[in-house]
């Protein structure tokens, strides 16, 4: 059964660190497709939501927010600590953004753990943006100044690019050799004759 608002199809683009998604998406924005950014939207409803303040202050504890900021040294100490807390953690969040998505009338969004967190049970196609594993590790390494040994291990946290890949209706390369509007213009022409 296909998920469709407006009459359609809701679209996702994944891809994991250093793959060039974010980029993917600005060349949609610059053709007027609105793309929902799962990370901002997150970020948003922990600092905004009040529902989101509480459940997370119920979990974390009292230095959660102070003075109604989010205190993001807490919240990153308590991920940290254990695999539940960081499951906890995404309970509360993950369906806060599900819900922020469906009421934007948005029909793309942009998540980096698209099927990590199942999201992709909220769109009707995926779209995996890829790219040779040396790219990612320079371009992560250069965009966030940090050293090739912690590069790899944030890579090797996320799900293989390969099965992500499998996973996906659709796949972007890019490795600065093919053209990623190309490539763009394919997928929306064949999206258009989904609709």
């Amino acid at each position: 059964m296909c998920k469709r608002q407006n009459d359609y199809l809701k679209v996702a683009i994944t891809g994991g660190i250093g793959s060039g998604k974010s980029y993917v998406c600005q060349l949609l924005r610059e053709q007027g497709i609105e793309v929902y950014d799962c990370d901002d939207a997150a970020k948003r409803l922990m600092a905004t939501d009040d529902n989101v303040k509480r459940k997370l202050t119920e979990v974390v504890g009292e230095d959660t927010y102070v003075d109604g900021v989010l205190n993001k040294a807490a919240v990153a100490k308590f991920l940290l600590t254990s695999e539940q807390n960081k499951k906890l953690i995404n309970s509360i969040v993950h369906p806060a953004v599900a819900s922020d998505f469906i009421a934007s009338g948005m029909t793309w969004l942009e998540s980096a753990i698209l099927f990590d967190c199942g999201f992709q049970k909220y769109v009707d196609r995926v779209v995996c943006v890829t790219a040779p594993l040396e790219t990612r590790i320079r371009r992560v390494m250069r965009r966030d100044g940090i050293d090739r040994k912690r590069t790899k291990e944030w890579i090797a946290k996320q799900m293989p690019q390969e099965k992500v890949r499998q996973l996906a209706d659709f796949e972007i390369i890019n490795d600065g050799r093919h053209s990623l509007k190309k490539q763009i213009k394919v997928i929306l022409k064949a999206l258009n004759q989904l609709n």
